[in-house]
């Protein structure tokens, strides 16, 4: 007992230290920004060694997943360098179309097959390139062969994959002019009322034309 009396004092300080190691850890841990020196020289007092704290956690977090990293005066914990890569995640970002690209959407999928000329006549304005890019990059459009017409346009069409987002079996289940209506989804500029139509309005063609103008409502739009 005799000989273990004078070593309390530095069993004390020692203990005082490692709970300001701890408070200093827990401060870097808890910031979301580099923590300067000056701050935390403000926190700790003046008897604690403040750099051998911080060199002893730089030392501690070395070889761990997260690193005690020191910028100038500044220190922080971040990600060991050599797991960065094993962390780094992809993830889609899902983008808003356009008011432009959505009314695209519908003139392709109630007029399929239809040409960028006929998208333009209905619309009423000029269709940007990237309007068509941007629903071919969605999945939801397809290059559905040319129109034995002069030039020969290609032709667009809706694809599988637009089926299957908007949960329909087939192309004839989209909703009628009624329904678009009624939903108040359709567009009160006139012009685009020959967006949609009812089941009723669809034309009745010879088979062999079937595939091309299902879709298309009787509103004296040749093939031209």
């Amino acid at each position: 007992m005799t000989d273990a009396a004078p070593d309390m004092p530095d069993l004390l300080a020692e203990e005082e230290r490692r709970r300001w190691l701890r408070f200093v850890e827990a401060v870097l841990f808890a910031s979301t920004e580099p923590v300067d020196e000056t701050v935390l020289r403000q926190r700790v007092p003046e008897p604690i060694d403040l750099q051998s704290i911080l060199a002893e956690l730089a030392e501690t977090y070395a070889e761990r997943g997260v690193t005690l990293v020191r910028n100038g005066t500044r220190w922080a914990f971040r990600t060991a360098p050599d797991l960065g890569g094993m962390l780094r995640t992809e993830q889609a970002v899902r983008r808003k179309l356009s008011r432009a690209a959505v009314e695209t959407l519908a003139i392709i999928a109630y007029h399929q097959p239809v040409t960028r000329a006929e998208v333009e006549e209905i619309r009423g304005v000029a269709l940007s390139k990237g309007t068509l890019d941007t629903l071919l990059e969605a999945g939801w459009i397809r290059p559905r062969g040319r129109r034995e017409t002069p030039g020969r346009p290609l032709q667009w069409g809706t694809s599988a994959a637009f089926l299957d987002h908007f949960g329909l079996g087939d192309i004839k289940e989209l909703p009628g002019l009624d329904d678009l209506k009624a939903m108040g989804l359709l567009d009160k500029r006139s012009g685009l009322t020959s967006i949609a139509m009812q089941q009723d309005d669809l034309l009745e063609e010879p088979e062999e034309q079937a595939e091309q103008l299902d879709f298309l409502p009787d509103d004296g739009v040749g093939d031209e």
